[in-house]
């Protein structure tokens, strides 16, 4: 009976590669949405779902047994389910935040001060930096974002670079804590470093970021966003900041159980949003009708494409998973040698997602020091950020943006990425291999 649970290997089929075809087809036109003007989480969400219909009737026609396509769907659902709850509870946050006048107070704080864009941009990219290692990097993304565009919804060179130099920052923020970002959180809990190891990333993450930061500042506009002294400086309505304390409190706790109790991150942020809503309860028996936080509304407004998105390009990777295709990951590590191998892993995941991509390096367990599983941790942490959508941080900017941070608007300037991505490594080199400080 063993056979029957084994899931068969497609890639050396003309079914596979018909399938890799479509997940080609789909990508090309996730890439090219500004131009075809379609939103990306339409080819995602059709090549997703396609292609598990089309590995199922592959199996049923050939008399398969089925039972571990089921298992792969059952273990993908679970994984999107995490990230699809823990993106809706954030983006709720966010868009009660934004109803409450939090990011209003907080533009006008900044802007009042007479702030010129250059500065702005050093602040927001700092903040990404620094606040991602403890929030993760999607929720920073979509918060400094959200500030950037509430700065100036205008001023293109401005929005573009700023949005940019946000995913990055989040990405390299996220790459030198245990739970800034999954594939971070991955490594930790298989047990390839200590907690302080990966700290030692911190050089490689923040100069390789600097570098970018500072090509990205060099095609930043003068003088500084437009300031009407004459206007009243707006207010956060009531119950506004504890909207915010109940987020902070959200994040803090996701982490904390994800960590000590090996809980699903969402479990914490929907248990946050359960205190959210007690809290908009409460609110409504007390205050007038005008000033009541209305969560549905709020929800409403969430980017509903985003989460499908999600939903879409990760069956469709998770179905080039079970076919075989990731496997190709493994054989990379004894082609080419533990460092090269790693090194690629970033340009990898900056195209297929990081998360089954380190998973299936955690799968295929190379030999490897600390100093490699290091790399790898560096690597695919932010070599998402060469392609707007190879991140999560880089996903949730494109839905918060719209029409402003494309794939197209990313690609001018990822050359400054790519700058930032190698001396990322050479750092890690001098530090880990030369001086061996770890």
């Amino acid at each position: 009976m063993e056979h029957a649970i084994e899931a068969i290997n497609m890639t050396h089929s003309v079914f596979g590669w018909i399938v890799f075809g479509i997940f080609v087809f789909g990508y090309f036109f996730i890439a090219s949405e500004e131009k075809y003007r379609i939103n990306k989480a339409k080819p995602a969400l059709f090549i997703g779902t396609l292609m598990f219909v089309l590995i199922g009737g592959y199996y049923a026609i050939n008399g398969y047994d089925t039972t571990p396509v089921h298992h792969e769907l059952e273990k993908l659902i679970l994984e999107i389910a995490e990230i699809f709850f823990f993106l809706f509870v954030a983006m709720t946050f966010i868009e009660t935040m934004i109803e409450r006048n939090v990011f209003e107070v907080l533009k006008y704080k900044l802007v009042s001060k007479g702030y010129s864009y250059k500065k702005l941009f050093w602040l927001t990219g700092l903040l990404a930096f620094f606040i991602s290692p403890v929030a993760d990097n999607l929720t920073t993304a979509l918060i400094l974002s959200t500030v950037l565009y509430t700065i100036d919804k205008e001023k293109m060179d401005f929005l573009v670079p700023g949005a940019i130099n946000i995913v990055v920052a989040a990405n390299a923020g996220g790459a030198w804590s245990p739970f800034g970002d999954i594939t971070t959180l991955m490594a930790w809990t298989a047990g390839k470093g200590h907690f302080v190891d990966f700290l030692y990333l911190f050089p490689a993450s923040f100069i390789g970021w600097l570098v970018t930061a500072f090509l990205l500042s060099l095609s930043l506009p003068k003088g500084e966003p437009y300031f009407n002294a004459k206007l009243a400086a707006p207010k956060i309505k009531d119950g506004g900041m504890v909207v915010v304390y109940i987020g902070v409190f959200t994040i803090v706790l996701s982490v904390l159980l994800h960590t000590f109790m090996h809980f699903p991150a969402m479990w914490g942020m929907m248990f946050g949003l359960s205190l959210l809503k007690m809290y908009t309860y409460f609110q409504k028996q007390k205050a007038p009708t005008q000033e009541q936080i209305n969560i549905y509304a709020n929800m409403a407004h969430v980017e509903n494409d985003t989460l499908l998105f999600f939903f879409g390009i990760l069956s469709a990777v998770g179905a080039l998973h079970f076919m075989g295709f990731l496997e190709y990951v493994h054989d990379m590590y004894g082609a080419v040698g533990s460092t090269t191998a790693n090194v690629a892993v970033g340009f990898i995941s900056a195209i297929i997602d990081n998360v089954p991509v380190m998973s299936a390096i955690l799968k295929a367990d190379p030999n490897m020091g600390v100093d490699e599983w290091m790399l790898v941790t560096l690597t695919a942490g932010i070599g998402g950020s060469l392609i707007s959508f190879g991140s999560a941080a880089g996903v949730g900017v494109m839905g918060r943006m719209k029409g402003i941070y494309t794939f197209n608007s990313h690609m001018k300037f990822a050359w400054t990425i790519l700058v930032g991505y190698f001396v990322s490594l050479a750092i890690w080199y001098v530090q880990f291999e030369i001086l061996g400080l770890y």
